[in-house]
């Protein structure tokens, strides 16, 4: 029988009744004739509960341990999940990480899929099994070890099970209907779209966008899975929800398709630092290795042999990024005069394929910033994407005017 996947986040199984709701869902696919690899979340802040109990238990923790604990509120969702499926009369059971098994490498917290062996599923849906519920966001190390693929890990878990048993779609449930043009949050003049193309929800997700993980968008693009974002709380329809395709499925692309935003963004800037041959590896180096995950750069016009190096990064790692820094300046790697961190900023981005072959994208989002009275910190591009740092007062303000002036309302 074809294979569908069906991936439940946190309030789509926060409460015994939504995961009866969610339970129905999968009875409908089944009723079409799928055989169906559930992936369930933990129940919705069941996963905060454990971080905070592990941190409390031992500040400096045994990774591996860490992810014995955490790893465990998907695995009750799953037993869950089959258990509600059985009282349905579907041939229902739950599988955990290392059942399956799915093998990662050994990096706890942060592991990264290796391979997806199929035949033991393969072997119980043979045998009568219609649904396979899996334990999202875990896997097993090759030292037998359970690891957990980090936060937002179970679309990743979902993709991955598409991609293994080429799986006909992935339907990603959430507590949002589908992927929009901007957060409804902000502007109610946001638009839900119908599709959307792997490389712009790349950028989207990477951008703030919280509807789904990069990873599993990464994942998608790579082995072509077709992805379905839709609610588990609206009626379901067959044409519920966002694909997330191909570029080539959509028949025309505008110019920016959507308006990302990042909140908690600091920009650091390095005064008076040598121009030299080096000097960009010598400042991103120790970065890399702290942890720091840098985005935006820009370098000044050096005057003198000396420049100023920017940069953005999440404002909860700027005291880290100090850290490495000074720690490079006192062995003598980097010289500057100043370390600046301007932590009162936020990136607003606008996204969309279409930039490829239109021009005057820029030029427009300049403009409406500027009438808004919104003064540019840093500006990145892509291909498909242009990035600017603001005051995070004007935040709100810039994605309703960029929102208007692309006119991204329309349909």
């Amino acid at each position: 029988m074809p294979v569908l996947v069906m991936k439940f986040g946190g309030t789509s199984v926060a409460t015994l009744d939504r995961i009866k709701r969610a339970a129905k869902r999968v009875g409908v696919e089944v009723a079409k004739g799928y055989d169906v690899i559930v992936i369930v979340s933990a129940m919705s802040g069941k996963t905060n509960e454990l971080v905070g109990w592990v941190n409390e238990t031992s500040k400096f923790y045994d990774a591996r341990e860490y992810d014995a604990v955490v790893s465990s509120g998907e695995n009750v969702t799953a037993g869950l999940m089959a258990l509600t499926l059985q009282e349905m009369d579907i041939p229902a059971r739950s599988w955990q990480g290392w059942q399956v098994p799915l093998k990662t490498n050994s990096a706890h917290s942060q592991a990264r899929i290796e391979e997806i062996p199929t035949d033991n599923l393969n072997a119980k849906f043979g045998e009568g099994m219609r649904v396979a519920v899996v334990a999202g966001f875990q896997g097993v190390s090759p030292e037998g070890r359970i690891t957990t693929l980090g936060r937002g890990g179970s679309d990743t878990t979902a993709v991955a099970f598409a991609a293994a048993f080429e799986a006909e779609r992935c339907d990603i449930y959430t507590d949002v209907d589908g992927v929009y043009t901007t957060d409804p949050r902000i502007t109610d003049k946001a638009r839900k779209l119908d599709k959307i193309a792997f490389e712009e929800m790349l950028e989207l997700a990477s951008l703030g966008a919280k509807v789904l993980q990069t990873r599993s968008v990464e994942l998608a693009m790579r082995f072509g899975v077709k992805l379905r974002v839709l609610s588990s709380f609206e009626e379901q329809s067959d044409e519920a929800g966002t694909i997330v395709c191909a570029e080539e499925d959509i028949m025309e692309n505008r110019p920016v398709s959507g308006i990302a935003y990042s909140r908690d963004e600091a920009k650091m800037t390095l005064i008076s630092v040598a121009d030299r041959p080096g000097i960009a590896a010598a400042i991103f180096g120790p970065l890399a290795e702290g942890g720091i995950n840098v985005d935006m750069i820009v370098q000044n016009i050096s005057e003198e042999g000396r420049t100023d190096m920017t940069f953005s990064c999440p404002v909860d790692q700027v005291a880290r990024a100090e850290k490495a820094l000074n720690a490079a300046k006192d062995k003598g790697d980097i010289n500057f005069h100043d370390l600046v961190a301007d932590t009162n900023v936020a990136k607003v981005s606008a996204v969309g394929i279409g930039m490829r072959s239109q021009s005057g994208v820029a030029a427009q989002m300049f403009k409406t910033l500027s009438d808004e009275g919104i003064n540019i910190k840093v500006i990145a591009t892509s291909e498909i994407k242009i990035s600017v740092l603001i005051d995070r007062k004007y935040m709100e303000l810039a994605v309703q005017a960029l929102h208007d002036a692309f006119e991204l309302e329309k349909a």
